[in-house]
C-alpha cells in the first residue's frame, strides 16, 4: 500500500510541476524548434552546481521515500535515487524548445554527476558519507539586477549565484572510525564565485566584472546523524540536512588570497 502511493505520489507531482513550468514559466518565451547550447563556461559553474545539487537532493529524497515503503534496496537506486536525473532531464527538454535557452550537454552531465554521487555511495559504502549541501548570503550584486539576479531574498536564494555556496560535506567518523570524533561532525568542502553581474565575462555591457572562484574548508554537521527516538526530529532533521550548518571557515579565492570567516553562511 505505502509503495503504490509513493509510487503514484512522485508521478503526479512530478508531472504536475513539469505541466506548471510549461504554463507559467515557459508560456512567457516563444517557443522554437528543438536546440542545444554550449553554457559550460557561463556564472563560473555555479549553475552546475546548482543542477548537481539538485540532482543530488531530489535523489536522495526519491530513495528516501521509497525505503520508507518497503521497497527493496535495489528499486530505491533505479526509480528513487533517479529521480532528479530523470526530471531534470524533462527541465532540460523543455528548455530544448524554448527560443530564450536551449538543451545542455553540461547541464546533462551535471545532473547525472548529481545522481551518480547518490547512487555510488549507496553501492560502495550503504550510506551517504559524502553529502552536497547548500548555503546563502545576500550580495550587493543583485541590486544592481534584480531583473537577473533577483529582487528580495526569496528571489535572490535561487537566481544570486554570488551569494550561493555549495558543499562537499563529508562525515569523517565514517572514514576514520574513531570514537573520539562525534558521529555527526562533518568536514566541509565549498565552492563558490563572486562578481558576476552576468553569465558572460565578456559581456559587452558589464565590462567592469572582477569575478572570481571562492573556494572553503569548514566544518559541518550531518543532523541525520544525530541519534533520537522522535520520528518527527528525525524528519525534521532529514529535511534540513540540504543546508549547511553555519561555521568559521576559511576562504581562498583564485587569486590565492585566504580570509577568515567567524562564521560563515
Amino acid at each position: 500500500m505505502r509503495r503504490n502511493t509513493v509510487f503514484i505520489t512522485e508521478a503526479s507531482l512530478a508531472t504536475i510541476t513539469l505541466i506548471g513550468l510549461n504554463q507559467l514559466w515557459y508560456a512567457d518565451y516563444p517557443r522554437s524548434n528543438f536546440k542545444a547550447l554550449n553554457d559550460s563556461e557561463e556564472w563560473l559553474q555555479m549553475d552546475k552546481m546548482g543542477h548537481m545539487f539538485s540532482s543530488y537532493q531530489l535523489g536522495r529524497l526519491g530513495a528516501n521515500t521509497l525505503k520508507w515503503a518497503g521497497v527493496s534496496k535495489k528499486d530505491q537506486l533505479i526509480y528513487g535515487s533517479t529521480l532528479g536525473f530523470g526530471f531534470l532531464t524533462a527541465v532540460e527538454v523543455l528548455d530544448g524548445f524554448s527560443e530564450e535557452w536551449g538543451f545542455s550537454w553540461s547541464d546533462m552531465a551535471a545532473n547525472t554527476l548529481g545522481s551518480g554521487l547518490h547512487i555510488g555511495q549507496e553501492l560502495l559504502w550503504d550510506e551517504q558519507r559524502l553529502v552536497l549541501k547548500y548555503s546563502f548570503h545576500q550580495t550587493e550584486f543583485a541590486k544592481q539586477r534584480p531583473n537577473k539576479l533577483g529582487s528580495g531574498i526569496t528571489e535572490e536564494f535561487l537566481k544570486d549565484y554570488n551569494g550561493q555556496t555549495y558543499w562537499l560535506s563529508a562525515n569523517i567518523n565514517s572514514f576514520l572510525k574513531t570514537e573520539t570524533i562525534p558521529n555527526w561532525l562533518n568536514l566541509a568542502f565549498g565552492y563558490g564565485a563572486d562578481g558576476m553581474l552576468t553569465g558572460e565575462a565578456n559581456d559587452p555591457l558589464f565590462l567592469n566584472q572582477n569575478r572570481k572562484r571562492q573556494y572553503y574548508l569548514s566544518l559541518d554537521i550531518d543532523l541525520s546523524r544525530i541519534e533520537t527516538n522522535s520520528h518527527f526530529l528525525k524528519t525534521l532533521f532529514d529535511v534540513f540536512n540540504v543546508i549547511k550548518i553555519p561555521f568559521p571557515t576559511i576562504e581562498m579565492n583564485d587569486d590565492g588570497r585566504v580570509k577568515w570567516h567567524y562564521i560563515y553562511f
